[in-house]
């Protein structure tokens, strides 16, 4: 197995960028949750409100508001206080040049060292993963990453009209990744329980399943194993990508 790059020293704020409310706790609760306790500050900017989701009746015009507040709960699980929702329409993203220059106000805005996001590849082995929503998210944000939000020249009317400057991330990390991309493990024995807890606060999307310890705890012990990690031990992986 190769050796996973070297995460960029003196990390303070990293910023998760998803598709939906409950990507990031499906994918990287417990790994955020670590990040808190570890003492770095976490935003969140989430695309859309989740307005197409649900396994229930609730009504249309409800379920955008209601999936925004399980993800208030959620994230508060996990100890992120600052949680921004750009509404755009669920189900129906694209890596527009509209959506690069949101992410990038918010990358302006927080100021972040580490940005995590989704893959904007597709995941063969796990096609529900690489949802289209999320590959726009990703692609999206890389660009917001790279170049974006650190040129001062692009979205000119982030600096000339809200006063924000040019950012540059260090860091981007990918999940959802395809499996030979992912080359970092972080173990969440740990924070597993709170890992629950952030998704149990998506009832709209997780009140149905009986089944969600055992098979979170099923897929981030098979991750744990892949990358050889003691016995017992439950992890989340990425992708992460150094920018120079």
């Amino acid at each position: 197995m190769s050796t996973p790059p070297s995460t960029v020293p003196d990390v303070e704020r990293a910023l998760v960028v998803t598709a939906h409310p409950d990507d990031v706790d499906f994918g990287a609760a417990g790994t955020v949750a670590a990040w808190v306790r570890d003492g770095i500050e976490v935003a969140y900017c989430i695309c859309t409100s989740g307005d197409a989701g649900g396994y229930d009746n609730t009504p249309r015009a409800e379920m955008g508001p209601l999936r925004e507040t399980e993800q208030w709960a959620a994230a508060a699980a996990l100890g992120v206080k600052d949680v921004r929702f750009l509404r755009y329409p669920d189900g129906r993203l694209t890596p527009s040049i509209e959506l690069r220059r949101d992410i990038s106000r918010e990358i302006r805005r927080f100021r972040p060292d580490r940005v995590l996001t989704q893959s904007p590849e597709i995941w063969w082995r796990r096609l529900g993963a690489s949802h289209p929503d999320h590959r726009a998210t990703g692609e999206a944000t890389v660009a917001a990453v790279y170049p974006d939000a650190r040129n001062p020249f692009a979205h000119p009317e982030l600096l000339a009209d809200e006063g924000l400057e040019a950012w540059s991330v260090r860091e981007l990390w990918l999940m959802a990744a395809p499996d030979e991309l992912v080359d970092r493990p972080v173990d969440i024995t740990a924070t597993f329980d709170a890992k629950i807890a952030a998704l149990q606060a998506h009832v709209s999307q997780t009140g149905h399943m009986d089944d969600l310890d055992s098979r979170l705890r099923t897929w981030n012990s098979a991750t744990a194993q892949r990358f050889a990690l003691p016995d017992g031990a439950l992890a989340e992986a990425f992708q992460v990508v150094a920018i120079g």
